[in-house]
């Protein structure tokens, strides 16, 4: 199995709180799949942070209890303090951003809580309070490009030139307005496929080409076949719910 998701909205704006906790018997081992976002995380007494993805990634220890919270896209690096470029398919302690002792105690807050999820939350909550406010360009940045507009359109109806997009971009989201679009529209795509609407008529309303396009970016980015993940999600339904940006793999 692999262990039982749960998640929230957060009270901080366009993230989810989430928790994985072990079922007590054999573990499956199960893989996130690219998404736009990042994720502040605690597990097993530990507080690192999980960069954008680009393909995916496959937890080290599937068993472990995590809790999460999941921050909108490009949202992150200002609370964070780091540009999200640094992070881009990278697991990352918390410590080798901030400094190691306030890193420890707030460790030490989050695992003694009775709810590890509800301590991140709060945690994440307070560093937000006093960082940047997102950018609403930015955010008009992911909102135009997760309705299927062009990156050239996106970037003139926000008032921005490709190269300053793309700076902004990689700051913000770890890569490329291009790449940006892609994993919004994959992951658009997979929404359809766990409603389980068919293959090719998911790529054709997610903005694919055809089925054989979408297809080809399940391999690159997710590192699997459309019918793996749906076998996947249909095995998933049966244990407990998953979250939007994973699926779980033998």
């Amino acid at each position: 199995m692999g262990g039982v998701y749960e998640e929230r909205p957060s009270r901080l704006d366009g993230a989810a709180v989430w928790t994985r906790t072990g079922t007590g018997g054999p573990v499956r081992s199960f893989s996130v799949l690219p998404d736009g976002c990042m994720d502040l995380l605690w597990s097993e007494g530990r507080l690192y942070v999980a960069g954008p993805d680009t393909r995916a990634y496959v937890p080290e220890n599937p068993g472990a209890r995590y809790a999460g919270v999941r921050f909108a896209p490009g949202d992150a690096p200002a609370l964070l303090g780091v540009p999200a470029h640094e992070l881009r398919d990278a697991r990352v302690e918390l410590a080798a951003l901030w400094p190691g002792d306030r890193v420890r105690r707030l460790a030490e807050r989050v695992g003694d809580a009775a709810d590890q999820a509800a301590a991140l939350e709060d945690l994440a909550l307070l560093r937000a309070a006093d960082a940047p406010r997102p950018d609403p360009r930015l955010r008009a940045v992911v909102a135009g490009l997760n309705a299927g507009r062009t990156v050239a359109a996106t970037a003139q109806a926000v008032g921005l030139g490709a190269r300053q997009l793309h700076r902004r971009s990689l700051d913000a989201f770890g890569y490329g307005p291009k790449t940006l679009a892609r994993v919004l529209r994959l992951q658009r795509a997979l929404a359809l496929v766990r409603a389980g609407v068919p293959y090719a008529r998911a790529a054709a309303e997610a903005g694919c080409t055809d089925q054989a396009h979408l297809a080809r970016e399940m391999r690159a980015l997710g590192g699997t076949t459309l019918s793996a993940y749906a076998a996947s999600v249909a095995s998933a339904k049966s244990e407990t719910p998953q979250p939007s940006g994973s699926s779980t793999t033998a």
